[in-house]
């Protein structure tokens, strides 16, 4: 079983940045995607970006590429959002998510195991 926190939310202008962190703690070892995700009031939640940890090969979403960067430190078990470029339709729930062997569709929901509580972003 693997827990996940979030943090680096907050409140930002149109155009600006934010980083969101993720830190993994239990049974890391079995890792073999994570994610990050966000859910809109009203909205399903979506895929954002994901990466594979062992190659580092990272999705994604059509509405986020060239702006936002996934990456991660094995070493602190930590995963990270870089986001610039920040506009009003960011504005969501982000949740950091982890799935184990067999991931085929790294931004689809159910190919994930642990999730996050969240960390909101909100983006006037």
């Amino acid at each position: 079983h693997v827990q996940l926190v979030e943090s680096g939310g907050g409140s930002v202008q149109a155009g600006g940045s934010l980083r969101l962190s993720c830190a993994a703690s239990g049974d890391t070892s079995s890792l073999y995607c994570m994610g990050w995700f966000r859910q809109a009031p009203g909205k399903r939640r979506e895929g954002v970006a994901s990466i594979y940890l062992g190659g580092g090969s990272a999705t994604y979403a059509d509405s986020v590429t060239g702006r936002f960067t996934i990456s991660q430190d094995n070493a602190k078990n930590a995963l990270y959002l870089q986001m610039n470029s920040l506009k009003p339709e960011d504005t969501a729930m982000y949740y950091c998510a982890a799935g184990f062997s067999g991931v085929r569709y790294p931004l689809r929901t159910y190919e994930y195991n642990s999730w996050g509580q969240g960390t909101q972003v909100t983006v006037s």
